[in-house]
Order: structure tokens, then sequence, then C-alpha cells
């Protein structure tokens, strides 16, 4: 399973890109789509500026990287929409996340039941109050996951 160009393209999208680092709303030092670390393990820190081909390549990295971490877990064929949509959601909310979630239980026993969409619409909230961005990520996942 892999993730296919649309599938970097949401997580992209969502994930805005900033050369600079930045503290992200977690606390955590943070640069290009979304990244806290480089790909040989080095944490982001603060100064850090990176060009946009350099984001582009760390971001093919780490998204390929949760690919790879969510893949063994995952029982049923899945179409590479319905792959890239899981990894564009473990991607925000983490691969313990994910294991945990909903859409993981329920793709492992029929990845199209159409109350897979529910489970990722749980997933909207940052601090507890739902946000207009994580609504429109989710939507944008369900319909990647549903594309025939």
């Amino acid at each position: 399973m892999k993730v296919n160009a649309e599938g970097y393209a949401l997580i992209k999208k969502f994930e805005g890109c900033r050369l600079k680092a930045y503290k992200c709303p977690a606390n955590v030092w943070t640069i290009g789509f979304g990244n806290t670390f480089y790909e040989n393990g080095d944490k982001v820190k603060e100064g850090d500026v990176i060009t946009q081909q350099r984001a582009d390549e760390l971001a093919k990295f780490i998204i390929d990287q949760f690919a790879v971490s969510i893949a063994p877990f995952i029982l049923k064929p899945l179409t590479e929409n319905q792959f890239s949509a899981c990894v564009s959601l473990a991607y925000n909310i983490g691969t313990g996340g994910f294991k945990r979630s909903s859409v993981f239980k329920k793709l492992n026993i029929n990845p199209n039941d159409a109350t897979i969409a529910d489970s990722f619409r749980l997933w909207n909230k940052g601090g507890g109050v739902v946000l207009k961005g994580l609504v429109r990520r989710r939507e944008a996942e369900i319909q990647l996951y549903f594309k025939a």
C-alpha cells in the first residue's frame, strides 16, 4: 500500500508550509508541512530554515514513514484512496491515535462501511474545541476515502 498523489496533496494542503521553524499549538518546534523532526531523527529547533524543495522532500519522507507505520496493522485490502486518507488522518492524530480510532477498527472489519465517515468526523477537535480547519480536513479525507 502506498500514498497516492491526491493523498500527498491533501496532507500538504491542510498542513500548510512554513520554511522557518515555528512553535505549533502544542508548543513544539515545527517546520515545512508540520514536520517536527528530520529524516535522521533530529528534532526541528528554533532558528531552522529550509527551502521549499527541502520542505517538499521532507514531507514526502515523513508521510511515507506514517504509511509504513500503519500499513502492517491494516488487515483488509484498501484502495490507494482509502489508504491515503488513513495516512492523512494518522499524520494529523499520530500513529497511536489512528490505531485507537474507530476508523481503524471499522476498516479492519469492512473497509466499505459507510459509517467510517462518521468515525473520521470524530477527530475534529483541538484542545477540546471543534476547529473549522479540522472539520474541513476530515471532510476532504472522507471524500478521498470513498472516492471511486
